[in-house]
């Protein structure tokens, strides 16, 4: 069987919503860096802030190639926005409550699911360069594969920092730097490995 043809509607739609997931990522990080207490995560995010921009100057250059225009609104897009001004003023209101360490929890949240829905924006872009043939299938191709492990990391690690600083306020023994972060997940097997792990982690900090 030969290889289909992507719903180009719907395809562009997909690469306006990451385009604005990415813009308003990096509100989130710029956020949620200023939430965070741990010195350790405050780091990993400022890395992640930077991939993001790059993220998004990677997904401009794929509109430049495909005769996009990249100030186009659609209405998934604006839903997109108003999702991402949200988490930000989430952060925000959480910030201003005057607990630091109950506002980085938020900002963790936060951050997942941002990444969430980056995540899965990318996965369907890679998904249209496996499964078409030309021009534009080389395009995302070549995007899809210079940030899939970003993607990763910013999804699976910041998704263990949450749960761990969240055991960590329960009052129970916690793994920081997360398992994710330890054994350097990329996959989502990888992360559910690495949870699991965590016991034995624990024990082995005895």
């Amino acid at each position: 069987m030969g290889k289909k043809a992507a719903d180009t509607n719907h395809l562009n739609e997909l690469l306006y919503q990451a385009l604005e997931t990415e813009a308003g990522g990096i509100k989130v990080y710029e956020t949620a860096i200023g939430c965070a207490v741990n010195d350790d995560l405050r780091e990993e995010w400022t890395e992640y802030l930077g991939e993001t921009k790059n993220h998004h100057r990677i997904l401009l250059g794929v509109f430049e190639a495909l005769g996009l225009d990249p100030a186009a609104m659609t209405p998934g897009r604006e839903v997109v926005a108003h999702i991402g001004s949200s988490l930000v003023k989430a952060m925000e209101m959480a910030k201003s409550a005057g607990d630091p360490d109950a506002a980085q929890l938020v900002a963790g949240e936060c951050v997942v699911h941002a990444e969430t829905k980056d995540h899965m924006n990318w996965e369907l872009i890679g998904l249209v360069a496996e499964k078409t043939s030309g021009p534009t299938a080389k395009v995302l191709k070549e995007a899809y594969e210079a940030v899939e492990k970003d993607e990763d990391h910013h999804l699976y690690h910041t998704t263990g920092w949450t749960r761990e600083l969240w055991i960590d306020a329960l009052g129970f023994p916690a793994v920081l730097p997360p398992p994710e972060e330890v054994k350097n997940v990329e996959t989502a097997i990888g992360a559910s490995r690495a949870e699991q792990a965590r016991g034995d982690m624990l024990k082995g900090r005895h």
